[in-house]
């Protein structure tokens, strides 16, 4: 597919999925360096591709400090470490992947930006919605106008409350200090593909959210810190971590445990942020937020985000002038009526895709070796400056939510 080399730079859950696509789809020896602190992490995506030990680094810095000996480098580092570790690679002459959010400052979004048009680099910040075949069948309908002009567009985003006990209450982004709060952590990509399905500049903002249930007084009486020390709601509680990490699950993936003997997985459990009861994880992050969007032609949009949903997804209404749109993308399926033929009704199913994010985390790729390899870079949908664009938005709604007011995007111009 592509003779281009590829440098790893983070090889927790999303630094092993783009290996093993590289694996499969471009071959074993196409990553030829990777970096991470954790040595069997780092170790599985080393084996797959044949990686020597001279080529695995401790840290991006390391992996960074050497002369330019790639193409591209796939930058899966944790959301703070997004500015230094991209700005440096792309000065090194690399190619990026940069794994959303971009950073978690306005200032550092700005200034990795500038650096991508300084260098001239090929970025593609990964805003896998922008790449998901039911995004894009939904796109080509409203840009039809069949269901007339949009007035109005509502997106809900089911994290899945197990999902959110994982990465938000115990995980890597459960505090906003060792992170960033939640809406640009997990839902900047939802943003920007409101904006992008809208169609329009978003002109204000306005947002509430809380953390309403992760919370100490709602642990069941008894409860320990740590489940393996015996939790008297064990039972019925869905988030004890035995459940969840002494199996060959996603979350045992996601969270190393795989790589654990039963017996080590076990007595980490009494020692891990993994482990630690939900209502007692010292979390900040909100667990359901709302944000509204006024567009400058009149639309508006809504974008609801809440743990507490049965499964993952996304699930999308739109208003239109002579029509409504219903989508269930995860499901890939897509409704649509039109007022002004009958109330006519047409439903599609989008062809099924393999891979994470439906297929989209591949096509990401597909589109960046694209568009280096030609020569292109209007190939990729979500370059720096249009990530930039949709990560003001997010931070005007973080402003909004934490000042109780609307606040104007142009404030921030």
């Amino acid at each position: 597919m592509t003779n281009l080399k590829f440098i790893i730079l983070g090889a927790g859950g999303r630094g092993q999925t783009f290996s093993k696509w590289l694996a499969s789809e471009v071959g074993a020896g196409s990553v030829i360096a990777v970096a991470d602190p954790n040595v069997a992490r780092r170790n599985v995506i080393a084996e797959a591709h044949g990686i020597p030990p001279e080529r695995c680094y401790d840290t991006w810095q390391d992996a960074m400090a050497e002369e330019k000996f790639a193409d591209v480098v796939i930058n899966t580092t944790m959301d703070r470490d997004h500015i230094a570790s991209a700005t440096t690679a792309m000065r090194a002459g690399y190619h990026m992947m940069l794994e959303k959010p971009m950073a978690v400052t306005l200032a550092d979004c700005i200034e990795i930006d500038r650096v991508r048009q300084e260098t001239g680099r090929y970025v593609i910040v990964c805003h896998s919605l922008r790449y998901h075949a039911t995004y894009s069948e939904i796109r080509r309908i409203l840009r039809s106008g069949v269901i007339g002009d949009v007035l109005s567009y509502d997106q809900l985003e089911a994290i899945e409350h197990i999902h959110m006990s994982h990465s938000f209450v115990r995980g890597n982004w459960s505090r906003e200090g060792d992170s960033t709060f939640i809406l640009m952590a997990k839902s900047c990509h939802d943003v920007d593909i409101v904006v992008d399905m809208v169609g329009d500049d978003v002109k204000s903002v306005s947002s509430f959210g809380e953390l309403s249930f992760f919370r100490p007084e709602n642990a069941p009486a008894g409860a320990p810190n740590f489940c393996v020390e015996g939790c008297p709601a064990a039972e019925t509680c869905p988030y004890e971590s035995s459940k969840l990490y002494l199996n060959k699950s996603y979350w045992s993936f996601h969270s190393g445990f795989d790589l654990l003997t039963p017996e080590d997985a076990k007595t980490a459990l009494g020692t891990s942020p993994y482990g630690r009861c939900v209502f007692k994880a010292g979390n900040d992050v909100m667990d359901h937020q709302v944000v509204s969007m006024k567009f400058a032609g009149g639309a508006t949009a809504t974008l609801t985000v809440t743990a507490f949903t049965p499964h993952g997804g996304r699930f999308v209404r739109v208003h239109g002038s002579k029509g409504y749109l219903e989508a269930r993308i995860d499901e890939r399926k897509i409704d649509y009526w039109q007022f002004w033929e009958g109330n006519k009704k047409t439903s599609i199913d989008v062809p099924a895709a393999e891979g994470s994010h439906g297929g989209a985390d591949a096509t990401v790729m597909q589109t960046l070796i694209q568009a280096i390899e030609s020569g292109e870079p209007n190939l990729i949908q979500t370059d720096t400056g249009t990530s930039l664009k949709t990560h003001r938005v997010v931070f005007c709604a973080e402003q909004a939510r934490r000042e109780n007011r609307v606040v104007e995007v142009s404030e921030t111009n």
